[in-house]
């Protein structure tokens, strides 16, 4: 039987620890992954905000007719500005992913609040740490 660790084989841990490191980088979620969560979160975002809790002027819920349909459809577009609006610190084990969007007026009287989200990406996960959203 092998025994790690030890004083007869100290370098049994170094060879543990290796390999979990080498498999925490090789799961690292990388910016493919980080777009299609961003995509994911920001749909249910913006159906929520826009589609069930009326956040649409009158005239636009006028207009459009399946208000989540309309919004599940941009999924792609909504990933990539949630990647574009971000900056991603690779420290290999892991990223950190840093996200400004909102602030831009799309119709009379409607504006985008303004979000910040801090994501944790790592062994093949992402988990938003903080998010805060502004009105102004």
């Amino acid at each position: 039987m092998v025994r790690l660790g030890g004083s007869g084989r100290p370098w049994g841990w170094c060879v543990v620890v290796l390999l979990m490191g080498g498999a925490l980088v090789a799961t690292n979620p990388d910016e493919q992954d980080f777009e299609d969560f961003a995509a994911e979160r920001l749909v249910h975002l913006l159906d929520q905000e826009l589609c069930r809790q009326r956040g649409l002027p009158m005239v636009a819920q006028l207009l459009i007719q399946n208000c989540s349909q309309l919004v599940d459809s941009q999924r792609a577009v909504l990933g990539r500005l949630a990647l574009a609006g971000s900056s991603r610190t690779n420290a290999g084990v892991f990223s950190l992913y840093d996200t400004q969007l909102g602030g831009q007026t799309l119709l009379p009287g409607l504006t985008l609040p303004r979000y910040r989200v801090l994501t944790l990406g790592g062994a093949g996960q992402l988990v938003i740490l903080r998010a805060s959203r502004d009105e102004g």
